[in-house]
């Protein structure tokens, strides 16, 4: 007996000290952290823009950008950036050109820094990567991708810079929601007014003043007010052997646009309108337009005519009908009410022709007349009535009165 109380002391204090250890872990653990302790935080890298396998190394630094560059880079809104060196196939030694890609903050940024990147280029053959991809002169090619610009210069031809260029795009990160929306500006560009033919080509979108400058701006790029979200796109309009520009400005609202419309007036007029050549101005709304360049009158008056906002609006409820519709649904209301009264009073009239000729009926089957009725039609209130009870003499033995 003695061994087996021993025995049980030994478990309970091993269990209570068990129990000791894993309280002090737990409060060791819950502790709040000591002052100047170092934290660790884990930072996951973002996806990579550009694959890196045996077609693409990783490249030395890029070449300084130009003061130029750097400046529209940065107003467009570049988040990063990243570069690869082509090689050839089993020879990791042999450079064939770069990639670089830019990426964005939105697809807005990304398609003004593609219309700077993509001046003076032509339509690319063969195997294109998507409608946006164009070549330069010197052979770089450039497109664009959501909100990801790419350039490559390549010494392979054909085949191969294709398919090296279609894995670039097919790797590309992906942007949905606002961000990826591309702008509206582009699209308020009229196709072809006046026996006029817009040149998709020389297309020139700006979101501020080094954009618009370095793509040949017509209007002083510090009146156009940057501060204010504007926004700029110019084209090229050519007919008969000569050419005209058509800029628009588009802003946040139709006041900021109506204010910077006077001073791109006071502008021309101090600089004088020849200078600019044929000028057109007009707003519509937050949009203005602006003509310049060898475009006849008629010609630059029609085309800022033909600037229209496509505006869009939609409704998460049905939409409130017209008044007209209201109005006739009330007149057709009480149309439906004047038949159904009319119904009820001529049911009304069938029934109680019918139930009066089923009457006259069954009296004259039984020998009276079918008019009348006197002893259930008429109430003779001339005669007084009976009295019902006769009082009777004092004395008189109780009894019923028979006199009645």
């Amino acid at each position: 007996m003695r061994g087996f109380v021993r025995l049980a002391g030994v478990f309970v204090v091993a269990a209570a000290s068990g129990v000791g250890c894993v309280w002090s872990q737990a409060g060791a653990q819950g502790a709040p952290q000591a002052a100047g302790e170092a934290k660790t935080t884990l930072v996951m890298p973002p996806t990579p823009l550009l694959p890196m396998n045996d077609r693409l190394a990783a490249a030395d630094a890029a070449p300084a950008d130009a003061a130029e560059v750097t400046a529209i880079l940065k107003e467009d809104g570049l988040n990063r950036r990243e570069r690869r060196t082509i090689r050839t196939l089993g020879n990791t030694s042999s450079d064939k050109g770069w990639v670089e890609a830019y990426q964005f903050d939105d697809a807005t940024g990304a398609l003004a820094a593609f219309t700077y990147f993509r001046q003076g280029a032509r339509a690319r053959g063969g195997s294109r990567v998507n409608t946006t991809e164009v070549q330069l002169a010197n052979g770089e090619v450039v497109f664009l991708d959501g909100v990801t610009v790419v350039r490559a210069a390549s010494a392979m031809a054909g085949e191969p810079t294709d398919a090296l260029l279609k894995e670039v795009q097919v790797g590309l990160p992906k942007v949905g929601g606002r961000r990826g929306l591309a702008p509206l500006l582009p699209a308020y560009l009229p196709a072809n007014v006046a026996g006029t033919k817009l040149d998709a080509a020389s297309e020139r979108y700006a979101v501020g003043p080094a954009g618009y400058q370095a793509m040949g701006g017509v209007l002083p790029a510090e009146i156009l007010g940057w501060d204010k979200s504007a926004e700029a796109i110019t084209a090229t309009y050519a007919v008969k052997g000569t050419k005209g520009t058509l800029t628009l400005l588009l802003y946040p609202t139709p006041q900021i646009a109506g204010d910077r419309g006077r001073a791109i007036e006071k502008a021309i007029n101090d600089r004088g309108a020849a200078t600019f050549g044929t000028v057109k101005l007009r707003r519509v709304g937050p949009l203005i337009g602006m003509t310049s360049g060898g475009l006849t009158a008629e010609q630059a008056e029609k085309l800022v005519q033909a600037l229209h906002l496509n505006e869009e609006v939609s409704f998460d409820k049905k939409m409130p009908l017209e008044f007209h519709a209201e109005v006739r649904k009330t007149a057709t209301l009480l149309q439906q009410i004047a038949i159904f009264t009319g119904v009820l009073i001529l049911a009304a009239v069938v029934i109680a022709v019918f139930l009066g000729g089923a009457r006259a009926g069954i009296r004259v089957m039984r020998g009276k007349s079918a008019a009348s009725e006197p002893e259930f039609l008429t109430i003779n209130l001339r005669d007084k009535p009976k009295a019902l009870f006769t009082p009777k003499e004092p004395g008189t033995p109780k009894g019923p009165d028979k006199s009645a």
